[in-house]
């Protein structure tokens, strides 16, 4: 995520009402789907996908990391059949003020059914090499261990999560995240999506805004070529003057994307 220049510290707040949203949109911590293309390493039990995307923004719960630019982006995930699986995820970002560039992220984890409910309990370290701190700035490399589960009803799939880093991003102190969707298939392999969610941040001068809420609504379908396409809408509730020092990245906007599983 962008940040911005602080040396000042103050707690957050914690809205109530942002809690009793969240309460009726989370059921569980939800997972994503596997990728449905996957190639088999020989008798080894293991599967490999690459999933290369192309984007018109990249926009992290919320926030844009590329200041509304487009992104280049691909994720490689090796899962065994036992359900451990590691992978990795890259990216441009175009933070201001600071020289981040990419974005090279690292995740690991164990999936496995339960009660009728998919889990998936991993951790995700998100790095940016190449980044140098300025004066006054702090380090944008964060860890966070994740809660993700899913559950299927006919059509509807229930999704919600919950991630936790011990000194979340810009060294902001413990951040907290909390996650409810749906996705829903229609006619003709569309598939509408909903995501609701709220951060919190320790220290909110460091990281740049106020915790807040943001929301997404879209539709994707898979076309020929193995390619899928999506469009989205998404939003969060931060005016510019909370947005790191004025920003525009916390607006609403429109991302479409493309991407293809091998």
């Amino acid at each position: 995520m962008t940040i911005r220049p602080c040396r000042r510290d103050r707690r957050s707040s914690r809205p109530a009402r942002a809690l009793a949203l969240l309460g009726a949109a989370v059921l569980a911590t939800a997972a994503a789907p596997p990728a449905a293309a996957q190639i088999a390493l020989g008798e080894t039990g293991l599967t490999l996908t690459a999933t290369p995307a192309l984007v018109t923004d990249y926009v992290f719960r919320g926030i844009s990391q590329t200041r509304s630019r487009p992104a280049i982006q691909g994720t490689a995930e090796i899962a065994h059949e036992s359900g451990l699986y590691l992978g990795a995820f890259a990216s441009n970002v175009a933070f201001q003020g600071t020289n981040a560039r990419q974005e090279v992220d690292a995740f690991a984890g164990y999936r496995f059914e339960a009660l009728g409910i998919a889990w998936d309990l991993g951790g995700i370290l998100y790095n940016y090499p190449g980044y140098d701190p300025g004066p006054g700035q702090f380090r944008l490399e964060y860890f966070e261990a994740a809660l993700r589960a899913s559950r299927e009803f006919g059509p509807v799939k229930l999704l919600g999560a919950f991630h936790w880093s011990p000194n979340f991003q810009a060294q902001s102190g413990n951040g907290f995240y909390l996650e409810g969707g749906v996705d829903v298939s229609l006619p003709l392999e569309f598939t509408a999506s909903g995501r609701l969610a709220y951060q919190w941040i320790d220290r909110n001068p460091r990281f740049g805004t106020p915790d807040y809420l943001w929301y997404s609504v879209g539709v994707s379908r898979p076309v020929p070529g193995g390619f899928t396409l999506a469009l989205g809408w998404y939003d969060t509730t931060l005016s510019r003057a909370d947005c790191f020092g004025g920003q525009k990245v916390c607006a609403g906007r429109v991302v479409f994307s493309v991407s293809r599983a091998f």
